[in-house]
């Protein structure tokens, strides 16, 4: 479940809310079993109440929603991929991020 200010994204509204953003997109990649990415979840929901109205961010769940990761070649969880006019600009993988480091991925 995401928080307030992060949406959930998936395989039917990706090119919607994350390709056609005018804002920056930070988007988590994560799955429910995944340990790393509980940790890792508090992290990205204070930096979408934090930078509302700068960067839009979201949550997809792999298993959910499979096509998205392999199109962006996900291989481990999370993976946190900023997104600027509908192109991937930089990625992190692990669950070592902090809202400085996820601002500097969203280049802001």
């Amino acid at each position: 479940m995401a928080g307030k200010n992060v949406l959930e994204i998936n395989d039917l509204n990706f090119d919607a809310e994350v390709l056609k953003s005018k804002e920056p997109f930070l988007l988590d990649f994560s799955a429910v079993w995944c340990g790393p990415c509980k940790a890792l979840a508090p992290v990205v929901e204070k930096f979408a109440d934090e930078y509302v109205g700068k960067v839009r961010v979201g949550k997809l769940d792999i298993d959910d929603s499979p096509s998205v990761p392999s199109k962006f070649s996900i291989r481990g969880v999370p993976t946190v991929i900023a997104f600027r006019d509908g192109k991937e600009v930089a990625r992190h993988v692990g669950a070592n991020a902090n809202k400085e480091l996820l601002a500097k991925l969203a280049g802001i």
